[in-house]
């Protein structure tokens, strides 16, 4: 019982960071294209356009990239912070430049 407990504490435990939020402020093109919707055209608009402009005050200013619309916004709002440290999520592959 004990074995089985501490492995279910485990799987919670190392399942955390795969599920957390990507900074939209610190993410690589590779960590932003794990986003659902955001392929590597998005990606790359994101980068530049944080590089531009600076960082984004808010999850919402994400809508200032071209390409980045209120749908796209809906889908990815649980998904992104403008704070702390990304975790790029594991349900898609990242593609590097």
């Amino acid at each position: 019982m004990r074995k089985l407990f501490f492995l279910i504490v485990m799987l919670v435990a190392l399942a955390g960071p795969v599920y957390a939020a990507v900074n939209i402020n610190t993410a690589t093109q590779g960590e932003l294209e794990t986003l659902q919707g955001i392929g590597p055209a998005k990606a790359k608009a994101i980068v530049d356009h944080r590089k531009k402009n600076g960082p984004f005050k808010s999850p919402g200013d994400l809508e200032k990239v071209n390409g980045i619309g209120p749908a796209t916004m809906k889908q990815l709002r649980k998904d992104i912070t403008v704070g702390g440290t990304s975790a790029a999520k594991e349900n898609k592959p990242s593609v590097r430049q």
